[in-house]
């Protein structure tokens, strides 16, 4: 039974399609925090257009194999290259069926988020997804993990009392995220807050009822496709294996951003 549930899973991820895409904001200082490696089986950077409105895979800061042992590099390359690429190309197909004068292609996806409530599913869901996986890359680094400094780490024990109790706190907001979704950490009127959304959403979409708001620091992708191969449904094991990758200068970076 096990076998043939991966083996389903590998013939899923097959089919996903491919596509281009560029970055926005607000990782973006995340992003300039990380050395590009030189290393040979690193991901290609897909070609930026020219075309308005069109977005790109960010390019990794490190190879597919580079988080081994905690993110395995089967999981990294089809994460990246299948799941994260298939949200690139259906939003780009979802921007092409709008009416041009709703939006501004010169905008960035957050400014999109804050009207998120006037555009279709399909903006939300695979807008959603191209953001919060570049946020996600962009969090973790090869011989990551330890412990956050400066600012941020203040803040941290200054809400939760110690960075243990942090980690106890974040770690069960993404156990108790109930089938897909991510875990946060953001800055909610100048506080650090912990919690969870469903799916691609995240803390910046302006959507109609409650949720998570605030700037994003940490981002965990808890959907199955980002740790089904190394841990089966062991989601707890996935999550401890983050904080062994976490790079706490690009939080540090988004939180003094």
């Amino acid at each position: 039974m096990e076998n043939n549930t991966r083996r389903n899973f590998l013939k899923k991820t097959a089919l996903l399609s491919t596509g281009t895409i560029i970055g926005s904001g607000l990782f973006n200082a995340a992003f300039a925090a990380q050395p590009v490696l030189q290393i040979d089986d690193l991901p290609y950077e897909a070609a930026v257009t020219d075309t308005p409105g069109t977005y790109s895979l960010p390019k990794l800061g490190y190879s597919y194999h580079g988080l081994e042992p905690h993110i395995d590099k089967a999981t990294m390359e089809i994460h990246y290259s299948k799941h994260h690429q298939a949200y690139v190309t259906n939003l780009n197909k979802a921007i092409d069926t709008l009416d041009k004068n709703l939006i501004d292609y010169s905008k960035s996806l957050e400014s999109i988020f804050e009207k998120m409530s006037k555009f279709p599913e399909a903006i939300r869901n695979n807008g959603g997804g191209h953001y919060n996986h570049s946020l996600f890359w962009s969090l973790m680094k090869p011989n990551g993990g330890g412990t956050p400094k400066g600012k941020l780490a203040a803040a941290i024990t200054t809400t939760f009392g110690s960075f243990d109790e942090f980690k106890k706190q974040f770690s069960d907001a993404s156990m108790k995220r109930f089938g897909s979704g991510w875990a946060w950490l953001v800055v909610q009127d100048g506080k650090l807050v912990i919690g969870s959304t469903a799916n691609q959403d995240n803390p910046l979409m302006r959507l109609r009822g409650k949720g998570l708001k605030g700037k994003p620091v940490l981002a965990l992708d808890v959907w199955e496709h980002a740790y089904y191969l190394k841990n089966q449904n062991r989601r707890a094991d996935y999550i401890n294996s983050f904080w062994n990758v976490v790079d706490w200068d690009a939080a540090e970076n988004l939180f003094n951003s």
